[in-house]
C-alpha cells in the first residue's frame, strides 16, 4: 500500500465519524441514487444511504468517498442495468441542475463560478449551492423546485437531461467573452498552459464564428505581381515555397514576387450572404468573427456537459477526493476569490447546507431563455446541415455494405478501445455505424464489442440507454465533424490532420472509388 494511500485511509476513518459530516451526506442523500467509490473502484449499482450507520458501515469496508445522481427517485433501489428510458421516465421524481466547472488550473474556475453566479443571478436565480470540487473546480447547484412543474406544455421531469444540457450549454455561452477576457489576465505562460492541456498556442487562441457559434479556421491571403506586366492578382491559403511561380498572364514571361500577406478566418460551416459559393470569412465580414488574441479559456476550463446524462453520479458534499485527501467543502459566493485548497482541510470543515432553498419558478426566466437559444441553435445547425456537402445530405446518400476496411484511420483508432473520453467516444461510434447503414444488431453487436477492449468499459446501463436513444431517432445524426477537437483530437483518436472534415466523407470518396487527393471539397 502506498503512503499516499495509508494517509487517505487514516483521514477517512476519522472524518467520517464527524457526526455533522455523516448528518449533511445524509440528508442531501434523500431521494438520489448514492454510490460509495473505494480505492479499486465504485461499489455496486443501485444503492442509497438511509441511516446514518449505513455510512459507518461503508467507511469499515474501505469506502473513501460518495457520490450522488442529480436525479431523484421514486425509489433509488429500483434502478438496475436493464432498465428502459420509459421505465426510468416513470422511476423519476424530478432533478436539480447541477453546473460542474472542472479546470487544470483554480484560478480559472474561480472565475467561471463568479460569472456564473453573476448570470444566474441576472436570470432571476437568487439561491444556488457552491462547493468545491475536492480537486481544482466547483460545483453550482440549483434545486429542481426552481423550475416550474410544466413548461412548453412538457413535465419538467421529464426532460432530464434535455433540458439540464441545454441551460448549462446556454449559459457557457452566455459568459464566454467575459471568461476568455478575464482568464486570458491569468493565463500568460503558454509553455505551462501547453504542458497542462497538450494544446498548442494557435489552439487556445481561438476564433469563433458569431453566426454559427463554431470554431474558424485560419487562412492566409498572399499578394503577387509581376514586375514584368506589372500584373497583381491574390490567392488564398497558397503555400510558400523556393519554387517560382510564372506570370499568369499567357503573353508574359515573367516571374511572380510575393507581396504582402494577410491572415484571416473563416467558418467552414456558414456561406457569404452575397455569394453562397463562398464561406464566410474575417476579411469581407469582420463583424461575424469574435477574435480575442488572448487564451480561449473554455479551452482549459469549460463546463462539463457529460455530467448532465442520466444516473450520472456526481461527489456528494462534504465527501472526500481520493487524490487530494480534500473534502468537497460547501462555500458561499464571497468566498470563492480567496479560497484556497487550505480551506478544504477535512479535519477542519465547518458544515454547512449546499442544497439552496429556492421557489418554484425562480428560474422559469433561465429555463425559456436557454430553450430559445437552444431552439436558435437548432435552426442555424439546421441551415448548415443543408448547405453542408453542396446540398447532399448524407440521408440521401445510399450507404450499404461498408466494411470495416473502409472507415477512416480515426474510426478505426477508436474502434481499439479508449481509456480517456469513452462517452464522446461511444457518441462519435453510434452515429458514425448508424449512418453508414449497420442495422441494429449489427450497431448493437459492434458497441458491445468496443466496449469490453474500453479500461475500464462503460456502464451497461449507460451503453444500453445510448443505444436505444439513437436507434429511435428518425433523423440521421451525423458524427462530429474532424474540427471538433472534444471528439476527436482530445481523446486521441485523430492522429494527423485530415483532409476531409467528417469521417461519412471518407467513406463516400472509399464508395466513389476517388482518393481524398483527386476529389473537390
Amino acid at each position: 500500500m502506498e503512503a499516499k494511500e495509508k494517509r487517505v485511509r487514516a483521514i477517512t476513518s476519522l472524518y467520517y465519524s464527524n457526526q455533522k459530516v455523516q448528518q449533511a451526506i445524509l440528508e442531501f442523500a434523500k431521494d438520489r441514487e448514492v454510490v460509495p467509490q473505494y480505492f479499486e473502484g465504485f461499489g455496486k449499482r443501485p444503492d442509497m444511504l438511509q441511516y446514518q450507520s449505513d455510512i459507518d458501515g461503508l467507511v469499515r469496508k474501505g469506502a473513501t468517498s460518495f457520490h450522488a445522481s442529480e436525479e431523484l427517485w421514486e425509489n433509488p433501489l429500483s434502478l438496475n442495468s436493464e432498465i428502459t428510458q420509459k421505465e426510468m421516465t416513470k422511476l423519476r421524481k424530478g432533478w436539480d441542475l447541477l453546473i460542474d466547472i472542472d479546470s487544470p488550473f483554480l484560478d480559472c474556475s474561480k472565475i467561471a463560478a463568479g460569472l456564473l453566479i453573476e448570470a444566474l443571478e441576472q436570470h432571476d436565480v437568487k439561491n444556488y449551492g457552491v462547493k468545491f470540487s475536492g480537486s481544482k473546480g466547483f460545483h453550482l447547484m440549483i434545486s429542481g423546485k426552481a423550475f416550474p412543474k410544466e413548461f412548453d406544455d412538457k413535465k419538467t421531469k421529464e426532460m432530464f437531461p434535455d433540458w439540464a444540457r441545454v441551460v448549462c450549454s446556454y449559459l457557457m455561452d452566455y459568459i464566454r467573452k467575459d471568461y476568455n477576457v478575464m482568464a486570458s489576465e491569468i493565463l500568460t505562460d503558454f509553455d505551462a498552459i501547453k504542458r497542462r492541456t497538450k494544446l498548442t498556442k494557435e489552439q487556445l487562441q481561438e476564433v469563433r464564428c458569431n453566426k454559427c457559434g463554431g470554431v474558424a479556421r485560419k487562412g492566409s491571403i498572399a499578394e503577387f505581381s509581376c514586375p514584368v506586366c506589372g500584373m497583381n492578382v491574390k490567392r488564398k491559403n497558397i503555400k510558400i515555397t523556393k519554387r517560382r511561380l510564372k506570370c499568369l498572364s499567357n503573353d508574359c514571361a515573367g516571374i511572380l514576387e510575393i507581396g504582402d500577406s494577410e491572415e484571416f478566418y473563416y467558418c467552414e460551416d456558414c456561406k457569404d450572404q452575397e455569394n453562397e459559393n463562398l464561406q464566410l470569412n474575417s476579411s469581407k465580414h469582420p463583424e461575424n468573427f469574435e477574435k480575442f488574441e488572448g487564451v480561449s479559456a473554455e479551452k482549459v476550463a469549460s463546463l462539463d456537459l457529460v455530467l448532465v446524462a442520466p444516473r450520472h453520479l456526481f461527489r456528494m458534499p462534504y465527501s472526500l477526493h481520493e487524490k487530494t485527501a480534500l473534502a468537497s467543502v460547501v462555500l458561499s459566493k464571497n468566498e470563492i476569490e480567496k479560497f484556497s485548497p487550505k480551506d478544504a482541510d477535512p479535519l477542519k470543515v465547518k458544515v454547512r447546507n449546499f442544497m439552496p432553498e429556492n421557489v418554484e419558478g425562480e428560474a422559469k426566466k433561465l429555463l425559456s431563455k436557454a430553450l430559445d437559444w437552444g431552439r436558435g441553435r437548432e435552426i442555424v445547425q439546421k441551415e448548415i446541415e443543408e448547405k453542408r456537402y453542396k446540398g447532399k445530405s448524407f440521408e440521401n446518400v445510399e450507404m450499404k455494405n461498408i466494411s470495416e476496411d473502409m472507415f477512416p484511420p480515426a474510426i478505426k483508432k477508436l474502434l481499439k478501445g479508449l481509456e480517456e473520453g469513452r462517452k464522446r467516444g461511444l457518441f462519435v461510434l453510434i452515429t458514425f455505424l448508424k449512418a453508414v447503414g449497420k442495422t441494429p444488431e449489427e450497431l448493437n453487436k459492434s458497441i458491445r464489442e468496443w466496449n469490453e477492449k474500453n479500461e475500464p468499459p462503460l456502464k451497461e446501463g449507460y451503453v444500453r440507454s445510448q443505444i436505444e436513444w439513437h436507434l429511435k431517432q428518425t433523423k440521421t445524426i451525423i458524427p462530429p465533424n474532424y474540427s471538433n477537437d472534444a471528439f476527436y483530437r482530445d481523446i486521441g483518436i485523430l492522429d494527423k490532420k485530415p483532409k476531409t472534415k467528417n469521417p461519412l466523407v471518407d467513406v463516400r470518396r472509399r464508395m466513389w472509388g476517388r482518393s481524398g487527393d483527386n476529389l473537390k471539397k
